[in-house]
């Protein structure tokens, strides 16, 4: 994986180090908590990376974990400062007025994905944000981001094209499996002009190395997988992966084992039960020439 390009990581990786010395020292979050006289939210917060790290807790931290090497005092201080850094995506979600039931915060999974080694999803009601175009995603926004200004809209999109980067970046790119359900396909987003766009863009990512999209036909039946869509993010080393789930009551972050280990054996199952990827994208490319047929366009 790339180095750390926000906060999200070095927090998380923090986090970990800082639970990890705990258990190692024997104490349980009511112990710390006291000696550091804070809540024990405060120390759980620290631990999963939610909470802004501040070096004169972290150092205080250390002293109560007993930490006595200058290699790993110096690691953890590091990472204190590395973790207060600004984020490449806030300059595009600073001043963007959250959308309660579709966007609770603009910043947290653009910081998230940024720290991924991998992204595993399946789809069905929207593309991924990882191969949709500006005008795809223009479309979308407008419609999910009805308290939103066109300006701020603008922002997001710019910002989502801004992740694809990840994609094609010469050092350790960003591995994408998404599984697309067939539907998405044969549904016209901001019209067929559009949507041909859509679909080329598609094709144009599914050429790279690193990225594989499957298409769940029609004449697969109900899967389970069409119960909602989600995106499940693998990080390396110990960082725990999470799954993200978006719906109208908000997002959703699960980081337990037990909904992970759910939500990647519903990945792999789906993936068994769609198009390979040459006939996914040979199904692909039969949509787009028949709206590029039908209407005309190049």
């Amino acid at each position: 994986m790339v180095a750390a390009q926000g906060p999200a990581g070095p927090r998380r990786r923090l986090g970990a180090e800082l639970r990890r010395l705990r258990t190692k020292a024997g104490l349980h979050l009511d112990d710390v908590a006291e000696q550091l006289t804070c809540s024990t939210s405060k120390i759980s917060r620290l631990e999963t990376g939610k909470g802004i790290p501040k070096l004169p807790d972290v150092r205080e931290l250390m002293r109560i974990y007993g930490v006595t090497s200058d290699t790993e005092r110096d690691m953890l201080i590091r990472l204190v400062r590395d973790s207060r850094e600004q984020g490449w995506w806030e300059p595009y979600t600073e001043g963007v007025q959250p959308e309660r039931f579709v966007m609770d915060s603009p910043g947290r999974y653009p910081a998230l994905e940024t720290e991924a080694a991998r992204v595993r999803a399946f789809n069905a009601t929207a593309l991924h944000g990882l191969v949709q175009t500006p005008e795809y995603a223009r479309e979308i926004m407008t419609e999910f981001l009805q308290h939103n200004g066109p300006a701020e809209i603008e922002r997001l999109v710019e910002l989502r094209a801004h992740r694809q980067r990840a994609l094609r970046r010469r050092e350790s790119p960003l591995y994408l499996s998404v599984v697309l359900d067939e539907g998405l396909l044969n549904r016209l987003v901001g019209g067929p002009e559009v949507m041909a766009g859509q679909l080329g863009h598609i094709l144009e990512l599914a050429a790279l190395s690193n990225v594989e999209v499957r298409v769940l036909p029609f004449d697969a039946g109900f899967h389970r997988a069409l119960a909602g869509q989600f995106t499940i993010l693998e990080f390396s080393g110990a960082l725990h992966d999470i799954v993200y789930i978006e719906g109208h009551a908000g997002d959703s972050y699960l980081d337990g084992d037990a909904d992970v280990k759910l939500y990647q054996d519903v990945h792999s199952d789906v993936v068994g039960r769609a198009l390979g990827p040459a006939a996914s994208i040979e199904l692909i490319s039969r949509y787009r020439h028949r709206l590029t047929s039908e209407k005309g366009l190049r």
